[in-house]
């Protein structure tokens, strides 16, 4: 789906320069400096308008979370949320997920999202998915034994390949629910794809996947 394009985008990403990482290549081994203390940090991979990274970083003052969107005219919109938020425990960065290892040094992240990610749904376009194998070597480069993934989307199909995806790479999955807003899970924060699917009446897939090995 092409993203229209934001009036004044430059601008107004520039307005955000503080939020903003503009080479986050140059980040790597870096982001804790970045972020001024050895907080741990949190990876949304996929941060869309921003309305589940802003409400994490004020739900956990203590987590540095980093937002990732390959769109900038998608993540200009998150930044101003931040922005307009007084938060300082949130950076952006657009780039595309398979360059993580590029931007991340091992054991750098304590832990990954991936909300309503785009499932691909055409069979040869599997390995475009964020929990297909390859993304998920590379995840299991910037993590260190423990740490999780977490994993949530409408998609039933993504959720079951996901499901076979993590097991094959040896995560250990926990509290797997096919249900999330009936399930009894507490400080869920939502996205916005999460709010429309939820006002339809659509159920939401969640999981935690532990690095294991």
């Amino acid at each position: 789906m092409r993203v229209r394009k934001k009036k004044h985008g430059a601008e107004r990403m520039e307005a955000c320069a503080d939020l903003w990482i503009k080479k986050p290549e140059a980040m790597k081994g870096r982001w804790n400096a970045a972020f001024g203390n050895d907080n741990p940090i949190h990876i949304e991979i996929g941060c869309g308008k921003g309305d589940f990274v802003t409400g994490m970083a004020k739900m956990y003052p203590d987590v540095n979370f980093v937002a990732v969107e390959m769109v900038a005219d998608v993540i200009v919109t998150a930044m101003e949320k931040a922005k307009a938020a007084g938060l300082k425990n949130v950076l952006f960065a657009n780039f595309n997920a398979e360059k993580i290892t590029d931007v991340f040094e091992k054991g750098e992240a304590e832990r990954i999202y991936l909300n309503f990610s785009d499932p691909w749904k055409k069979n040869r376009q599997a390995k475009r998915r964020l929990t297909h194998k390859n993304f998920l070597d590379r995840y299991k480069r910037i993590l260190n034994i423990g740490n999780f993934i977490w994993f949530k989307t409408d998609n039933k199909a993504l959720f079951e390949f996901s499901l076979n995806s993590f097991a094959a790479e040896d995560f250990k999955m926990r509290n797997i629910t096919l249900d999330l807003h009936n399930s009894g899970f507490e400080d869920n924060v939502m996205t916005e794809y999460e709010k429309r699917f939820t006002e339809l009446g659509q159920p939401i897939y969640r999981l935690e996947a532990e690095y294991v090995r």
